[in-house]
């Protein structure tokens, strides 16, 4: 067995398995876990900016991801173009900054704010570095090897295919550089850890609270002369 067939043929399929079954288990043994657990009470200038920087930067690389997944000729069809080639490359390498400074303001605040590390879990931090070293591995791709776009239509997308038609064609990744490796690697780990960290919080969708009944709460409030405390004494739900 070569490190190839271990890395792009079978460490694939345990990811997805592992992701697949504890986050059943985690859902109907422990559903209210499915949480981001935020500690902006705790501290929120500083998640403020590396969340947003975070969140904004990820969510476009996604989606950009999965358009070439989905419609890889188009992809190629739109590069063929050279100004919308340099358009593309270029706001992909923007948004890959932008996560990387996002992520890298999260990691610091994790680290510097000394309530935030009370509540940070060691998982919290395998995350954050395994979020980091995916990141790295993006920016320093599309820095260092050109028109990625293109060649992930070409290379990686058929390979992703050839997974899910559980015949995995590893000509296509084995002669890629080691950092591209690395940043496929790094996606597969990150699925794998997916149900041990707080990053499950993105399955969480509340599409109840479109037909739930309105919640009111109810402050009732003691005033005392001279300190003018108010206490919350009951809170109602009322349809």
């Amino acid at each position: 067995m070569t490190i190839n067939t271990l890395l792009f043929a079978i460490f694939p399929y345990m990811a997805i398995a592992v992701a697949i079954i504890v986050t059943c288990l985690r859902y109907f043994n422990n559903r209210f876990s499915y949480s981001s657990l935020s500690s902006q009470f705790l501290e929120s200038k500083q998640l403020f900016w590396g969340s947003v920087s975070w969140h904004y930067g990820i969510l476009v690389i996604l989606a950009a991801h999965l358009i070439g997944f989905l419609m890889p000729r188009s992809l190629l069809a739109w590069n063929g173009v050279p100004w919308r080639l340099y358009v593309l490359e270029s706001t992909g390498l923007a948004m890959g900054f932008l996560s990387l400074w996002g992520i890298l303001v999260l990691i610091f605040r994790r680290i510097s704010q000394a309530r935030i590390r009370v509540v940070t879990s060691p998982m919290d931090l395998v995350l954050l570095l395994a979020l980091l070293v995916q990141v790295v591995a993006g920016v320093w791709t599309a820095i260092f090897y050109r028109w990625g776009s293109s060649w992930y239509a070409t290379s990686a997308v058929p390979y992703l295919r050839s997974l899910f038609l559980l015949n995995p064609d590893l000509s296509l990744v084995a002669t890629l550089p080691v950092m591209v490796k690395v940043h496929i690697v790094g996606a597969f780990c990150l699925i794998g850890l997916l149900p041990f960290t707080r990053l499950v919080h993105f399955l969480s969708v509340p599409l109840q609270y479109v037909w739930r009944p309105p919640q009111v709460v109810v402050w009732n409030q003691r005033f005392s002369y001279g300190d003018a405390t108010r206490t919350p004494s009951r809170m109602a739900e009322h349809s």
